[in-house]
């Protein structure tokens, strides 16, 4: 028997449908997702609304390719940290302050952290590795360098299979 997810949102098949393509593209207006969808544009629009309200859409922003800024150089840190009181957050914390760093995970296993981080050159990576280092409670990091990217972004609802489409929908 599978687990019951509890959402904190109740969300529908169109709410799904609404969700993948504003991740697609923002842009689209609301004339063009309300024939799309077939609703109304109100309807639309109290379900963005509703969306954003619920903190199932966070923010509204630009898809900028980090390639087009010379930040080629895609890093993927493993850390090894010191296990003391509240060493989660305040590690946590320290990451996403670092320039460079866009993705700070705390994770379970043999790594305690893995961060993503984009730079333009080896100076800045050299640097951006030694203030992570320097991070207090770090003790070891272990880095990938990406060689090529096949796919990158940030589409969360388009990568669903069907069966999370329904647990989300059926909860």
């Amino acid at each position: 028997m599978g687990e019951t997810l509890q959402l904190e949102n109740d969300l529908d098949e169109t709410d799904i449908a609404l969700l993948k393509h504003i991740e697609a593209n923002y842009e689209t207006n609301l004339a063009d997702l309300a024939d799309e969808l077939g609703l109304s544009k109100s309807a639309i629009h109290y379900r963005l609304n509703k969306l954003k309200d619920g903190g199932v859409v966070n923010s509204v922003s630009a898809d900028v390719d980090p390639l087009q800024l010379g930040l080629n150089m895609l890093i993927i840190t493993d850390i090894y940290a010191s296990h003391e009181v509240g060493y989660a957050e305040d590690i946590g914390t320290a990451l996403t302050e670092i320039d460079g760093v866009f993705e700070v995970y705390y994770t379970m296993g043999d790594v305690d952290f893995v961060t993503f981080s984009r730079v333009q050159t080896r100076d800045q990576m050299n640097e951006l590795l030694n203030e992570i280092v320097s991070v207090n409670g770090v003790n070891e990091t272990s880095s990938r360098f990406v060689m090529e990217e096949h796919s990158t972004g940030g589409q969360v609802v388009a990568e669903m299979s069907e069966e999370m489409v329904r647990n989300v929908v059926d909860s």
